[in-house]
Parts: C-alpha cells; structure tokens; sequence
C-alpha cells in the first residue's frame, strides 16, 4: 500500500512539473512583447506618433511585438553593447500587415513603403528599425535620422565622418555577431536570418 501511494506521489509531482514546464515554452515563432523580456531596451516608436515620413500616426500604442527568435537574438546582442555603455533603440518592431496597407495609402512609393501585396519581413515577426544610445539616452552619430531616405542612409555610402562609419560599422558587426542581415540602402534596418521565410501576419497586440 505504502509502495502504491509512493508511486502515486512520483506520478504526479511529475505530471504537475511538467504540466507547468508547458507553460513555459515559448516556440521560436510566437509573438512576444519585447518588454515582458527585457527592460534593457529604449523604445521610440515613431509610427505611434507623428515623427516620421508619413507625418502620421499609425499605430495606436507605442508596443513592441516580434517572434520570440528575433527577441532573444536582439537582446544577446544588447547585451554586448551594454559591455560598452550603449543601448539598442528601437523605432519599428512587427508591424500588422493592415497598417503596411494603411502606409502603403498614404506613400504608394516601394523606395519608402513595401508592397503589401509582397509584404515585409516587419509584418513577418522577424525585422526591427533600431539604433544606439549612449547611458545619457544620447542617440550615436550615424550620419542621418531614422527613414531618411537618401543615398547618405546607405551602407555602401562612405561620404561620411570618420566617427559615423565607425558607429555604423560596430552596429553591423554586433548585429551579423546575432545573426542580424542588414539592409543596404538603410543603415537602421535589421531582419533575423531565416525571417523572411515566417508567414506575413496581420496579428494586432491590444493597447492598455
């Protein structure tokens, strides 16, 4: 009887761990709020306000959704510029494919907007708009402004100060270290490897 009651107390100390365990587990494409992982990472969502190309404001509440991959990469990687005093900034995380079609009205124009017909590795779950911050919130000297869409955005552009491709440079190098691909034509602009095969999603968080 003893023996019986023992094996019971086993069976189900082990199904109540791993019933919570299941909690847990988070898969790799899942859409996560960045600050439920990390309060590590400065945001500046500049398509919650005004302060962008658009002149508009098209999301309702300045959250930050990714895939949990592409949070847990991206805070590796801010990790390491912490070592040396920085913080990521981020401008743009996931980004529901109905407000790429809400943009995509007020700029038809794919050298600014992506297609949504084609849709964005941003509705994907998988890319982040970002640069760095010194411990005063001082943003780094990269050369121009978030969506400055210019020749002076891109990476191949070397027309610049000694001080900006070297923060540039870093940025990068940290980035790829995390498995990070950049973009060429803007030097803010970071997509995990492998996102672009995540199916595009119109999933939209809730604001408080």
């Amino acid at each position: 009887m003893k023996k019986k009651i023992l094996l019971l107390t086993i069976f189900f100390t082990i199904n109540h761990f791993s019933q919570n365990n299941k909690k847990l587990i988070v898969q790799d494409t899942s859409f996560v709020n960045i600050n439920e992982y990390s309060e590590d990472l400065v945001l500046d969502m500049k398509y919650a306000t005004k302060d962008n190309f658009l002149k508009n404001k098209v999301y309702d509440c300045d959250a930050c959704y990714l895939r949990y991959k592409t949070v847990m990469q991206l805070i590796k990687a801010n990790k390491e510029f912490r070592k040396k005093g920085y913080h990521i900034k981020l401008f743009d995380c996931y980004r529901p494919l109905s407000i790429q079609k809400k943009m995509w009205q007020i700029v038809s124009n794919p050298n600014y907007v992506a297609n949504p017909e084609r849709g964005s590795i941003h509705n994907r779950g998988g890319a982040v708009d970002l640069t760095l911050v010194d411990k005063t919130g001082k943003e780094v000297d990269m050369g121009t402004v978030f969506d400055y869409f210019g020749k002076e955005s891109s990476h191949t552009y070397t027309n610049l100060s000694k001080e900006v491709l070297k923060n540039r440079k870093w940025l990068k190098e940290v980035m790829k270290k995390y498995h990070f691909e950049s973009l060429e034509s803007e030097w803010w602009h970071y997509s995990l490897e492998g996102a672009r095969h995540y199916p595009l999603s119109n999933f939209s968080w809730k604001c408080n």
